[in-house]
């Protein structure tokens, strides 16, 4: 049985969301992951499926093995996707309790346009993203 890439969905007119998926194409080097903007059918479709609004989520959602995970744990989960020292990064983010980690996410989240700006169209998934 072949492992199915995991699904990050991501806002993708947030400049913020925007860099946060370059790093991920950076770095996934084995193709562990596949990329949908929440602007697109998909991604809608697995932002509501996992009791997320597809409007303005406040939250980057990872499907992975059919189950979705939101805010720091996500994150976590992403980095230790890499390997290596991104293991390492992983496990010192879910060091810090959830209770601290989740809301400063979500503050900067529900702030993201107002802090990092928004692009004037969706970025999309190239060829083998999606």
């Amino acid at each position: 049985m072949t492992e199915q890439p995991a699904i990050i969905v991501f806002d993708g007119v947030c400049v913020l969301c925007s860099r946060w998926v370059d790093f991920v194409l950076r770095h996934d080097r084995v193709g562990r992951f596949r990329l949908a903007p929440m602007q697109d059918a998909q991604g809608r479709a697995l932002l509501q499926a996992h009791g997320l609004s597809a409007d303005d989520p406040v939250s980057f959602l990872l499907v992975q093995d059919g189950r979705g995970h939101t805010d720091t744990d996500a994150i976590a989960r992403v980095l230790h996707g890499f390997g290596g020292r991104w293991r390492l990064a992983a496990s010192l983010l879910r060091a810090i309790p959830r209770i601290c980690r989740d809301p400063a996410y979500r503050w900067v989240a529900r702030h993201r346009y107002r802090l990092f700006g928004q692009r004037a169209s969706c970025r999309l998934p190239e060829e083998g993203q999606a």
